[in-house]
Parts: C-alpha cells; sequence; structure tokens
C-alpha cells in the first residue's frame, strides 16, 4: 500500500522504464496530490524507484552528492507517495505525493517553481513557508 493505493510495480514493471537515456537516472516530477501543483523536479535511479515503492516515501538520487536521499531526511518535510506514472516514452516519472511539513523547496517556500518571468527579470511571486536557518542551520 502507497498512500492508500495499491501500486503493483513489480520487477517486471521496473524493467519496462528507461533508466538508460540519462545514464541511470529517470527526471523525475513532484506533483500534490490534492492541488495539483507541481513541487519539485529530482532524479531517481532503479535503487531510489525500489525503495520510495517499498516506503511509500520519496527517496531521489542526488547528482551532486552521487547518493541517495530521502526527502525529508534533514528537514522533515516527507513525501507521501499516493501515486506513480510514467510518460509515454517510459523515461520519466510523474509521483503525486501529500506532503508533511510547509514546504519541499530547500529555500523555504511550498514548491521549487516560487519565481516568475516578469519581463526580463525572475520575480519571487509567493512568500516563504518557513525559515530554512531554523530547519537546516545556518
Amino acid at each position: 500500500m502507497i498512500g492508500g493505493f495499491f501500486i503493483a510495480m513489480s520487477a517486471k514493471a521496473i524493467s519496462e522504464l528507461d533508466f538508460a537515456k540519462l545514464d541511470g537516472l529517470m527526471t523525475t516530477v513532484i506533483q500534490d496530490h490534492a492541488s495539483g501543483r507541481v513541487l519539485m523536479v529530482g532524479f531517481m535511479n532503479e535503487e531510489s524507484l525500489r525503495m520510495t515503492i517499498e516506503s511509500g516515501k520519496a527517496v531521489f538520487f542526488s547528482r551532486s552528492r552521487q547518493k541517495l536521499w530521502r526527502k525529508g531526511e534533514s528537514s522533515g518535510h516527507v513525501l507521501l507517495v499516493k501515486k506513480i506514472q510514467t510518460d509515454c516514452d517510459t523515461d520519466a516519472l510523474l509521483i503525486h505525493v501529500e506532503t508533511v511539513g510547509p514546504g519541499v523547496c530547500h529555500a523555504g517556500f511550498e514548491s521549487c517553481f516560487y519565481r516568475t518571468l516578469e519581463g526580463d527579470a525572475w520575480t519571487e511571486t509567493e512568500p516563504p513557508t518557513y525559515d530554512p536557518a531554523q530547519v537546516y542551520g545556518s
């Protein structure tokens, strides 16, 4: 069971995904299950996808640190998986989640998409939802 939805993601189903296009990684879009808002984009490899399915909580692969990371391991802002979908090319994932915590973005916002192009500049168009210094330290 993942978030009340049964997901039968067998080894066969995972093997049908195309992790080869991005050298073992798959672009993963995270969307709020209730509102439909896109919260973040990350990357998963086969291991992090398996861990996500088994735990019901989003696990990603950090390209900069070259290791797995569980969303919320530092902040406590966890992503509870409700549904997993793939695109027509089977090379990207869309994961619907329920958020635990005031925001997904490490910069203190509900979503990583808090800047809007206005003229020739990116402008913060929503207020932060938490203080990252209090969550992660300075």
